[in-house]
């Protein structure tokens, strides 16, 4: 299905503008209002602006773990419609030597606004 392709290749991007992070380039393969729920909270952002106001202030956490880059272990599509797709991922964040430090089982949904393949809502579980 064309969209399940759209929705992953949203997903893929994501990662590597996390990996890079490229703060602006990240915003773009979202969709707005973006939705993140994340120990117990929900968070809204509005604009592409203040995602990457965020992501820029995030920058230093990860900076305290030692983050060097995040490898998707297992991505799937678990429901696919014209435009949304929900799926189901598994991140694993590393060191600069590949040690995995932590495991994040998530699921994503993309969705298609006006033609734009972006995540528009994000729900993670720490696994490890």
């Amino acid at each position: 299905m064309a969209a399940a392709d759209e929705a992953l290749r949203a997903a893929t991007d994501f990662i590597s503008a996390f990996n890079a992070q490229d703060a602006r380039r990240l915003a773009a393969t979202l969709n707005y209002p973006h939705i993140r729920l994340a120990s117990g909270d929900f968070m809204t952002i509005a604009t592409p602006e203040e995602f990457i106001e965020r992501s820029e202030r995030g920058r230093a956490r990860l900076e305290a773990e030692h983050w060097h880059h995040t490898v998707v272990r297992s991505i799937q599509v678990v429901h696919a419609g014209e435009d949304k797709v929900h799926i189901a991922l598994t991140n694993d964040r590393c060191h600069a030597d590949g040690t995995v430090y932590n495991s994040f089982d998530t699921l994503w949904i993309a969705t298609r606004m006006a033609g734009h393949w972006g995540i528009q809502f994000r729900s993670s579980f720490l696994t490890s």
